[in-house]
């Protein structure tokens, strides 16, 4: 399969609007990004797997003052992975509201289905110094 340029930008929007949606509050809308069954591992951050949409959506709003009150993705990259199965790889910033802010990977599967593409897995991983530093 060699993904088109419409898929392209399908994904790289679905991607994006992950921010708009969580920083908006629209949580009802998570099925627009994620697939019923998805795994969301912030086992870095130290909140261990979630898995399905009513457990993620429960984990954002648990977190409430403590997450960012802004989330920015950026640096996407996309790599087929099989038919109608494309794995990306992006950074996310999020700022909290004292100002202070972080950075993490996203590593998404993402899977085409018949509302379109959707993320069914993410794992987020955070450096906690430069990668030239652990040698």
């Amino acid at each position: 399969m060699t993904l088109a340029a419409d898929d392209r930008l399908a994904i790289t929007e679905l991607i994006a609007l992950h921010g708009h949606l969580v920083d908006d509050g629209e949580l009802d809308r998570f099925d627009e990004l994620f697939t019923d069954d998805i795994v969301y591992d912030t086992s870095d951050l130290g909140h261990g797997e979630m898995r399905g949409l009513a457990a993620f959506r429960d984990a954002a709003l648990a977190m409430a003052e403590r997450g960012p009150v802004s989330h920015h993705v950026t640096n996407i990259i996309l790599t087929e992975a099989g038919d109608d199965q494309v794995r990306a790889r992006s950074k996310g910033i999020g700022i909290k509201a004292d100002g202070t802010c972080g950075s993490v990977t996203y590593d998404d599967v993402i899977v085409r289905g018949e509302q379109g593409w959707r993320i069914s897995r993410r794992r987020i991983s955070v450096r906690q110094m430069p990668a030239a530093a652990k040698e």
